[in-house]
């Protein structure tokens, strides 16, 4: 639909009708779509959704190597080995991680052998320095010698007090994955295991949809940036950090603009001038039926609809410029801003991504002190503070402060959203209610 074609829409006579929460969902959702795989370089993937499967090039480990500091020697050379009666063993080598030109081992020998290192031909297992006396001709040592102040260690004789077996403290070629095998599944977010798998495997970029870009901006002439003395009427501006660090947590690259006063010329150009690296704009304030509603004002492609939510009701959602980049257009209240951003940016934000996992995770729980009053005809989302079912008893959440959209202290000592539905009016104590999860 044209933008001409949407504000005559939205003007029409359905202009007043009230929205339920899932309708402004799907129409959201509806308009956006996952982003465009590109090749990134490891870390810049970080947190992004693989689009292909990676396979295995070549054997990880590529060789056999050692997984302890000590000694690599036949097994035969140590089998009686005893404290009262060690093996002594001629050393033939020094084998660092890296090393390429490798001393073989033969009868009566050992090589010093460092932890990665590859195992020298003859070498059937490695003999743990703590077993050994290091080569200092005495009893256990607790750890090898550093080279610069023990340059001779590669060399001499040491004396091993225990056996071992064949291939024990060996970590052999191909333990971990063999050439071909599936490393990783197409759709896996990225994190730090998976980038060090990829390293490991000699990848240096990898295929997948990069994070979304998300604007935010705050509306409102009263709003002052932190750090800056508060006059009289005027409030520090909490929105523009609170959804920039919502988005961050979504999985998105966010820029915070801060906050723009309530002129619609003012908003306007700030927005546009954001779009060059915008995939997402999101602005909290100035879309109720105010006479500063500024985003209402100038944000004329945006569609602003009343939902039969508590707190949110007001919403705004459309495509602006060139490139219709979606615009998501929150109320100015702390509380409402931060849960209409858990029910309709941060699911767009898990679309772009490319994930499946697009919602928080909903769970039902025993509400003990119940809730007393709920807006009819509306979902209310409470504060609450969830805890786990136990082996003494079943899930609980407990409502955390009112129910004022302005209650952000609450809100920082919430850890879910209590759902009460709209044909529920109150909740008895000790019922069970559906609770969305925010960590």
């Amino acid at each position: 639909m044209s933008s001409t074609a949407e504000r005559a829409a939205d003007h029409g006579p359905d202009q007043d009708r009230v929205w339920t929460v899932a309708e402004h969902l799907d129409d959201i959702l509806g308009h956006v779509h996952p982003l465009e795989p590109i090749e990134l370089q490891l870390l810049e993937a970080q947190g992004c959704v693989l689009v292909e499967d990676v396979t295995v090039p070549g054997a990880l480990p590529p060789f056999d190597n050692s997984s302890m500091d000590g000694y690599a020697v036949r097994t035969a050379d140590v089998a009686a080995a005893t404290e009262d009666h060690p093996a002594v063993l001629t050393v033939v080598g020094d084998i660092a991680a890296g090393s390429g030109d490798l001393p073989a081992v033969g009868p009566g020998e050992a090589a010093r052998i460092m932890t990665g290192a590859p195992t020298p031909p003859g070498g059937q297992a490695v003999v743990p320095v703590e077993w050994t006396d290091g080569g200092l001709d005495s009893g256990p040592v607790t750890h090898m010698p550093a080279r610069g102040s023990d340059p001779h260690g590669g060399s001499g004789r040491v004396r091993v007090f225990r056996p071992v077996k064949e291939g024990q403290h060996v970590r052999p070629r191909g333990s971990d994955a063999d050439a071909g095998e599936l490393a990783l599944r197409a759709g896996t977010v990225l994190g730090a295991p998976q980038i060090g798998l990829l390293a490991a495997l000699g990848r240096a970029t990898v295929k997948v949809r990069p994070r979304p870009r998300v604007v935010v901006l705050s509306t409102g002439s009263e709003l002052v940036q932190p750090g800056e003395e508060v006059g009289p009427g005027r409030i520090h501006d909490s929105n523009s950090f609170q959804l920039t660090a919502a988005a961050r947590e979504a999985g998105a690259i966010a820029y915070r603009v801060g906050a723009v006063a309530d002129d619609a010329a003012t908003l306007r150009a700030a927005v546009e001038d954001q779009l060059v690296r915008a995939d997402v704009v999101v602005t909290s304030g100035g879309v109720s039926v105010g006479a500063y509603d500024v985003v209402k004002e100038a944000m004329h492609e945006v569609h602003f609809r009343k939902l039969a939510m508590q707190p949110g009701k007001p919403q705004g959602f459309g495509r602006v410029g060139p490139e219709d980049t979606p615009l998501i257009a929150l109320p100015g209240n702390p509380v409402s801003s931060y849960v209409s951003f858990e029910l309709f940016v941060r699911p767009v934000i898990r679309t772009m991504l490319g994930g499946t996992d697009i919602h928080r995770t909903t769970v039902q729980a025993v509400c003990p002190e119940g809730v007393t009053s709920s807006p009819k005809d509306r979902r209310q989302f409470l504060r609450g503070w969830y805890e786990p079912a136990t082996i003494d008893g079943p899930a609980t959440v407990s409502p955390v402060g009112g129910a004022g959209s302005h209650l952000i202290k609450a809100m920082a000592h919430a850890n879910a959203l209590i759902v009460v539905p709209e044909d529920a009016t109150e909740v008895a104590p000790g019922a069970e209610v559906d609770v969305v999860l925010l960590a």
